[in-house]
């Protein structure tokens, strides 16, 4: 059963009132088949905990990471996943689709 955007967002805010560092990673834009709709969203924190989803699989374990990073460094990404003959053994969708995941750190 997937997380609710209440669920997401009260766990975010139990995770910043605990003093931990937060992270939301949120899906922006689809194109083709994509597991996940635009507005879907994946809360993690420093101890790189997670909560939702933007994706599932592969993709869910690199947004984390990149989500650890934007935590550390403060600054927001642009996540782009997709299938493509170069990146087919990297992180990608098996679905054919492509994916853009804006992460920012909560405050």
């Amino acid at each position: 059963m997937l997380a609710t955007d209440e669920d997401i967002l009260a766990k975010a805010q139990e995770w910043r009132e605990a003093g931990k560092a937060v992270a939301i990673a949120t899906v922006v834009s689809t194109w083709g088949s994509a597991p996940r709709p635009v507005g879907s969203h994946l809360v993690i924190d420093e101890d790189g905990n997670f909560l939702g989803s933007v994706s599932g699989g592969c993709v869910e374990g690199a947004v984390v990471t990149e989500a650890m990073d934007v935590i550390e460094t403060t600054k927001p990404k642009m996540l782009e996943f997709g299938v493509a003959d170069e990146t087919a053994w990297k992180v990608g969708l098996s679905c054919g689709g492509t994916i853009k995941v804006y992460v920012e750190k909560v405050d």
